[in-house]
């Protein structure tokens, strides 16, 4: 589907929303505009907008889609029309002019065999990944911010039995998984009505017999709920962390479930972490080449 519902209000941008290569578009605060191109970013100077232009359009677009982006909710995240993500900042949060950040999926239809192809990760690699999630491993993809995780995790979920219930929970939809048997569901934190946290969001998801539950990112409390399904049976689970390593990795998932742990110890989280996640795969962003680093089993059942 095309952005025709945003282009009226992004005008000065729209030939890089209709070029089918731009993977990423950034408009910051100083104006200046810059893309990601197959995997380089570079500045493109002589896009502007006029004054005041960009923060009218963003709270048009954060209406339309039921939004609110005002002085009092300065921070919005969307997914747009064809599954695309918005995210935008504007003053106070951010000065002088608003941030405005457009993630394009050009990847979504990659297959296993293309990630080889571009050397994300090798052959035995792949075989390792596809085999575990066959078998209803719980997988950790753990890495930086646009290094491929949200790539990764889709190729692997291709390979989910086709009878399998797949809840998918995210703070903005990103994952594409096409299976007949797919549930998406999305926290709501940054909109006028009531909010639903990703806590709420886990919880409430549990309830409807999942057989497989994807978290597109783990980033806060909820981590505590999400060990816990783990802990209860539920297996086969496919999640996304931000962290350094695969070891960082787990410990990161430790400090994030500490949040909801009341007083126990952070050792003992720590070997309830390594007790529920079976595989850690890490990925990496090195000058435009996203690829597999580490492939690390770390649960003993």
């Amino acid at each position: 589907m095309s952005f025709e519902v945003i282009i009226p209000f992004l005008k000065p941008i729209r030939h890089l929303l209709e070029a089918k290569t731009v993977s990423e578009i950034m408009v910051n605060p100083d104006s200046s505009v810059w893309i990601e191109e197959d995997g380089k970013i570079q500045l493109l100077p002589g896009i502007r907008f006029d004054d005041g232009a960009l923060q009218t359009g963003l709270e048009i677009i954060a209406n339309r889609f039921g939004k609110k982006l005002d002085a009092d909710s300065p921070i919005m995240n969307l997914r747009l029309p064809d599954g695309s993500r918005m995210a935008a900042m504007i003053p106070p949060v951010v000065h002088p002019r608003p941030m405005m950040t457009i993630r394009r999926f050009t990847s979504r239809n990659f297959t296993m065999a293309d990630l080889i192809e571009r050397k994300m990760l090798t052959e035995d690699q792949a075989t390792a990944l596809t085999e575990a999630v066959r078998r209803g491993d719980n997988i950790l993809i753990s890495g930086a911010t646009n290094s491929g995780k949200t790539t990764l995790a889709n190729v692997l979920a291709s390979f989910i039995p086709e009878n399998d219930r797949i809840l998918v929970l995210e703070d903005v939809a990103e994952l594409y998984i096409r299976k007949p048997h797919v549930i998406s569901a999305e926290a709501q934190l940054d909109t006028h009505k009531s909010q639903i946290g990703f806590s709420d969001l886990l919880k409430a998801a549990l309830r409807h017999r999942p057989d497989r539950i994807i978290v597109g990112e783990i980033r806060g409390a909820e981590a505590r709920v999400f060990l816990d399904a783990l802990n209860t049976g539920h297996r086969g689970s496919l999640s996304t962390i931000h962290a350094n390593s695969a070891e960082d990795a787990l410990r990161r998932l430790a400090q994030l479930a500490m949040r909801g742990s009341g007083s126990v110890l952070l050792r003992d989280i720590e070997e309830e972490c390594s007790r529920s996640i079976d595989i850690i795969a890490h990925v990496a962003n090195q000058c435009g080449w996203r690829h597999v680093t580490e492939i690390r089993a770390v649960a003993t059942r």
